[in-house]
């Protein structure tokens, strides 16, 4: 990564870590949420044909809910921690 580049933190929750090899933390150079996930190994996971966020994954951004800060388009200026959530669902 060039120096000065603006980086976030990207945790994963162990089920996409173990798709992931393993890996639960990425250091990652994006400005914005979606670019962030668009660059995970596992992105496809995260992420539907679309390019949107698929509906049982959940994202905060330094603890808040990324759909509070914008979403996918949410600005990322350098530094942040972007925690993926898996959503629980049935019933």
């Amino acid at each position: 990564m060039p120096e000065g580049a603006l980086v976030a933190v990207v945790l994963l929750p162990s089920i996409l870590a173990a798709e992931a090899g393993g890996q639960n933390r990425f250091e990652l150079e994006a400005a914005t949420v979606g670019e962030a996930l668009h660059a995970l190994p596992i992105s496809n996971l995260v992420l539907d044909e679309r390019g949107e966020l698929r509906r049982l994954v959940n994202v905060y951004v330094d603890g808040v809910d990324a759909r509070e800060r914008g979403g996918l388009e949410a600005p990322l200026a350098g530094g942040e921690t972007v925690r993926l959530v898996g959503a629980i669902a049935g019933g």
